[in-house]
């Protein structure tokens, strides 16, 4: 799994000439890194002196964030493999009308699968400003930057994710789930902007 991987060795097969992983991998990463920086700022906020009335809070949250990080670290290897899938389909044999016809759809089938991973991951990542909030408005101050960074990588990931839903949404021939994964796409990107804006305002220090 490349979530097991040292980060020397996955930043080398990364850098591979190898088609996967790639960048929907690593906006996985970014996703994950956003809930380990949040959980992080829970963290050092439980049973710190003048947080008492959030150690509870605190605790639940950071539950929740290791839980994503851990979902997010598993989205790599699903994303790899998506696309390991598409490559596979473009090696089916055509010689016959009929092979050729099922090669066709087998691709197709793969590539709305290889666009519907991304989108998954940055709904995903959509979801973590508000935790990114708590802790930056109730958490430890002293990491309050922290937490804003967990934002930034969310809508990193979100960014990230979405354009590789758009590389592959274009190579499908179904115009209404193309349609429909570039109109989703385009929502998110509005939202996330919106949200990193909105959570960045509250930062107490800049």
């Amino acid at each position: 799994m490349l979530g097991e991987l040292t980060v020397n060795n996955f930043m080398s097969t990364l850098a591979s000439s190898e088609p996967v992983p790639g960048g929907g991998s690593a906006a996985a990463l970014a996703g994950a890194t956003a809930c380990s920086l949040i959980s992080m700022v829970a963290g050092l906020t439980m049973d710190k002196s003048g947080y008492e009335d959030v150690w509870d809070e605190m605790r639940e949250l950071k539950q929740v964030m290791d839980g994503k990080s851990q979902a997010f670290l598993s989205e790599m290897d699903r994303d790899a493999d998506s696309y390991a899938s598409v490559i596979s389909c473009y090696q089916l044999p055509k010689t016959t009308d009929e092979e050729k016809a099922k090669r066709s759809n087998a691709i197709q089938e793969a590539i709305l699968e290889a666009a519907k991973i991304p989108l998954e991951v940055a709904e995903q990542a959509a979801e973590l400003f508000p935790y990114a909030r708590t802790v930056i408005q109730k958490g430890n101050q002293n990491a309050a930057s922290d937490g804003a960074v967990g934002a930034l990588m969310a809508r990193a990931c979100v960014r990230s994710a979405l354009y590789n839903v758009k590389i592959n949404a274009v190579s499908l021939k179904d115009e209404t789930a193309r349609e429909q994964l570039l109109r989703r796409s385009a929502e998110l990107e509005t939202y996330v902007d919106q949200e990193e804006q909105e959570t960045l305002r509250i930062l107490s220090f800049v």
